[in-house]
């Protein structure tokens, strides 16, 4: 890698903030289709695929949620759904009872605080049994396009990694990383980095030598940086114009030529 990694503790606010941001316009040109991964039409739905996702994947919970929005459509039918029922259609997220109980719970406290709508406010969501800000967050930013940073554990990771923050604590990190970027921004630079963090900056062992923000990243070497084997680690679709990647690489491709031919590795 050509030239000095910045160290957080020499790095002045501005220069991180701009940091920040030029990572977030990489990872937007990396990932121009990066969504919420759960399927949903409604902020009831999101809610409900939002609890449902503690401790599972987003794929289990797709798999898991047409089969109960066809059974409890609504919050009113949830909410008077049989318990055991509902544990048996949610059983392959794991952990179906506690998530059984949040769900009835929930579900009756939309009824009857908010006449059975999904609350649009952060303050009220956060009332709700088995919501806290992160899925309060991903409901206002997806479902009703209110700005919100959804700190999961690969936000939280990757924000570490880059520096945008120190701490472990989500509500923290939280406030660190919206304090870098205009408030607009900040739902989809959830769906970039989480989308990152899923593919490619992995938490035991990311693919630095294949990552589009290698040359801004200060933890650049924690992963892989044989550009071969980090390859073998990718795990997304390439977005349009980096379809040939790997391709390149395994003819032998420098990274210089491979930056020349558009497809963003680091320096």
């Amino acid at each position: 890698m050509a030239g000095r990694k910045p160290r957080a503790d020499e790095e002045s606010p501005v220069a991180l903030k701009r940091r920040a941001r030029k990572i977030n316009r990489i990872l937007g040109e990396t990932y121009p289709y990066a969504v919420a991964e759960l399927d949903f039409r409604n902020a009831f739905e999101l809610l409900v695929a939002t609890v449902l996702s503690a401790q599972t994947t987003d794929v289990r919970v797709n798999l898991t949620t047409p089969a109960l929005f066809e059974r409890y459509p609504d919050a009113r039918s949830l909410s008077e759904a049989d318990e055991l029922e509902l544990q048996e259609i949610i059983r392959p997220t794991g952990f179906y009872r506690a998530k059984a109980n949040s769900l009835l719970a929930l579900s009756r406290r939309i009824v009857d605080e908010f006449d059975g709508e999904v609350p649009a406010r952060l303050e009220d969501l956060v009332t709700l049994p088995g919501v806290g800000r992160k899925t309060a967050n991903v409901v206002l930013g997806n479902a009703f396009g209110v700005p919100g940073i959804t700190v999961d554990t690969h936000f939280g990771r990757l924000a570490r990694r880059f520096r945008w923050t120190t701490s472990e604590d989500p509500v923290k990190v939280e406030l660190d990383v919206a304090a870098l970027f205009d408030r607009k921004d900040w739902t989809m630079l959830s769906h970039h980095v989480v989308f990152h963090g899923r593919r490619i900056c992995h938490a035991k062992k990311p693919a630095c030598a294949v990552c589009p923000v290698a040359a801004l990243c200060p933890s650049f070497g924690e992963g892989e940086t044989d550009p071969m084997k980090a390859a073998k680690l990718l795990k997304y679709e390439l977005a349009p114009g980096r379809e040939n990647l790997l391709e390149l690489m395994r003819a032998g491709r420098s990274r210089a030529e491979l930056r020349a031919a558009g497809h963003g590795l680091g320096a």
